[in-house]
């Protein structure tokens, strides 16, 4: 039985997919081949265990082959017009295509551009309930995630250009997870969109969006958090690499469920007050919105547990124990706890509805709290992400 399985799941695939899988192979083989010296042997397990994901994700997901192919193109690009002009960093003040569209700043505000427009897309779409207009709020969040991926390649590239002692993983400042979250967050979204057909909660998840972009801007124009700087020395460890990523999946997970609560309190209101609105017939059911809250923070938790696992392992490395109730990890904890109650109720309970709505939404709180508040208010081992 098996064996059919797995004969099943290989015939399964399309001729496209075998294709996608060479492409991602083959640049994770050149990147080992350009790179092999300057990394270590779970740098390269690291290498290609990403590698097998982006595989797998494009075969489950057809739609971030897509993506991918566009994120990885636009990078090359970049890439190649700092390759004319001798790899120097000060080409994307020089070169029109860099300085106005592809460099790492360059495509993060184009990123945030595309985030407001199409939170504000979505919510007149979701109120004209206009099919072309929904669709052009699609498009424009692609363009978002596309945009925002970019700019973190390139920025990986151009850290690396500025100083090779500079050069690391866009994920280690506060400006960075921030990009970080907006694109995996929007694909998460996008992942849902798809498989439940409704637009109709864009514009609140969007919300959240919204919010991190008008932070980042803030940050870049009072604080300089743009400008690329080297990594500290508790930072300069592969575990970065995993533990950052996961950490920010669950994020984005936490925060979907949370706009899709409000959502579903809004439709809850409506059936009561106004039960002949447009709005509500635009809304999906509780029940769909009930389920894509589960599925939300279900990976959220499955990925934020990795991630404090993965963070403890680290913190042993670095500082010679698993947990020593930094604030970042005490808050870290206090969000790990809320989402397994959480969970435990909703499956042994049968909880549904307005209670877990609510409870969907002030969790965004304490995970907002957890991810920016410590960093803002409190001052521990993690104090290297301070405002």
């Amino acid at each position: 039985m098996d064996t059919a399985i797995k004969q099943g799941f290989l015939t399964s695939k399309s001729m496209k997919d075998w294709l996608w899988a060479a492409i991602v192979v083959v640049g994770a083989l050149t990147a080992w081949q350009v790179y092999a010296e300057q990394m270590d042997g779970y740098e390269v397990a690291i290498l290609f265990g990403t590698a097998a994901g982006t595989i797998w994700m494009g075969w489950y997901w057809k739609s971030f082959q897509t993506h991918a192919y566009f994120v990885a193109a636009l990078s090359l690009i970049a890439i190649w017009f700092y390759a004319r002009n001798d790899f120097q960093f000060s080409a994307n003040e020089t070169s029109f295509f860099l300085k106005y569209l592809i460099s790492s700043q360059a495509a993060i505000m184009w990123m945030s551009v595309l985030v407001l427009f199409a939170t504000a897309t979505y919510f007149f779409g979701l109120f004209r309930q206009s099919d072309f207009i929904n669709k052009t709020s699609t498009f424009l969040t692609w363009a978002a995630a596309t945009f925002g991926f970019v700019g973190m390649m390139v920025r990986w590239k151009e850290s690396y250009m500025i100083n090779i002692d500079y050069g690391h993983i866009p994920v280690s400042s506060l400006y960075e997870v921030f990009i970080l979250f907006i694109v995996m967050t929007i694909l998460m979204y996008l992942y849902y969109e798809q498989k439940f057909k409704t637009r109709a909660m864009g514009g609140f998840v969007m919300l959240v969006m919204s919010a991190s972009v008008l932070f980042v801007l803030w940050y870049i124009f009072d604080r300089d958090a743009h400008e690329i700087q080297p990594l500290i020395p508790a930072l300069q460890s592969w575990w970065m690499k995993i533990h950052v990523p996961a950490n920010f999946v669950g994020y984005g997970g936490f925060s979907i469920a949370a706009m899709v609560g409000v959502a579903t309190l809004i439709r809850l209101s409506l059936e009561k007050r106004r039960p002949q609105s447009r709005l509500l017939s635009a809304l999906p059911s509780v029940n769909t919105m009930d389920d894509i809250m589960y599925r939300a923070i279900a990976i959220g938790f499955a990925f934020f547990t990795i991630a404090t696992v993965l963070g403890a392992m680290w913190a042993a490395e670095a500082w010679g124990g698993y947990w020593s109730w930094d604030p970042k990890e005490t808050w870290a904890l206090i969000v790990w706890l809320n989402y397994a109650a959480w969970l435990h109720i909703r499956m042994t309970k049968g909880w549904r509805g307005a209670p877990m709505a609510w409870w969907a939404f002030i969790g965004l709180f304490i995970t907002t709290f957890a991810f920016l508040g410590v960093n803002m208010f409190l001052s521990g081992l993690h104090s290297y992400g301070e405002l």
